[in-house]
């Protein structure tokens, strides 16, 4: 059987788990249970620890682990490839220090205490920019260090940057990493494991059809043309005769994020029935 490990707690397990489900794999997991089976699919599914999901995939348990990009960076298996970057579990790490303080660029962090959660990926950030400092090792709350004086600055994943600057805080330099949920492996001859290969698909799938939606109007005749220019699809709309010859029904994969614009200039054109639909998995 296929088998694939899955975060077991928290917000990239909630993703992983609808995700999976929504590419038709069944999964009913008790509180404590630590396996899944789908016979159906031929796949076993295990719960594990995010961070202890990495060194099962690179000694080859699994053929394949869903977890974070910046927990896969903050690793040293140089045999794990991202297979498919899944589109939830979004984050960013950044650079913290006194809100006081200037920052003249990333050499003030030489020779000095950076506090961190994820030691091997800051420490691989510093020394591609040719800076040595003094990686401190936190398990959380790695902001309250400055203020302790355990650490001169920080690194830590940031969404809004409300607490940081509340606890006078600043962000500074370039996003360290931005991070979001991975499909990882460490096999190299996935093409050879048709399990595996569906496995992948189902989920790019599921991932597209999570970025466009189904676009339908009616469209009077003369207009059709005019309104292919506003959505022209992926390929080609499609356009269907209705039964009054004046008017063409039309239909077209858009981007999500242009839903309401495209909706405005169709009405404005003179399109009428416009109707937006989700759709479920696509292959493109």
């Amino acid at each position: 059987m296929l088998k694939i490990a899955l975060p077991n707690k928290g917000a990239l397990s909630e993703g992983a788990i609808a995700l999976v489900k929504n590419a038709g794999y069944k999964i009913r997991r008790g509180t404590k249970a630590l396996v899944c089976t789908d016979n159906t699919n031929n796949v076993e599914f295990y719960f594990l620890r995010p961070k202890d999901i990495t060194a099962y995939v690179s000694s080859g348990v699994f053929t394949f682990g869903i977890t974070g990009r910046d927990i896969v960076q903050d690793t040293n298996y140089d045999n794990i490839d991202e297979c498919l970057a899944l589109g939830f579990g979004k984050s960013k790490m950044r650079y913290i220090i006194p809100g006081q303080d200037e920052f003249p660029g990333l050499e003030m962090f030489e020779g000095k205490k950076i506090a961190c959660s994820y030691p091997i990926l800051v420490k691989k950030h510093l020394e591609a920019n040719n800076i040595n400092a003094d990686i401190v090792k936190l398990d959380g709350a790695v902001e309250i260090s400055i203020q302790l004086g355990i650490a001169d600055a920080a690194a830590d994943v940031v969404e809004t940057g409300t607490t940081i600057k509340q606890a006078g805080l600043k962000t500074v330099g370039d996003v360290i990493l931005q991070s979001e949920a991975t499909l990882i492996s460490a096999d190299k001859n996935l093409d050879a494991n048709e399990d595996a290969k569906a496995f992948i698909k189902r989920l790019s799938g599921i991932i597209v059809a999570r970025k466009y939606v189904m676009l339908e109007y009616d469209i009077p005749t003369e207009k059709v043309e005019a309104a292919c220019k506003i959505v022209p699809g992926l390929e080609s709309p499609t356009i269907s005769a209705l039964h009054d010859p004046e008017w063409k029904g039309v239909k077209a994969m858009i981007p999500s994020g242009d839903i309401n614009s495209s909706m405005d200039q169709l009405e404005t054109l003179g399109a009428k029935g416009i109707i937006a639909t989700d759709i479920r998995t696509c292959r493109l």
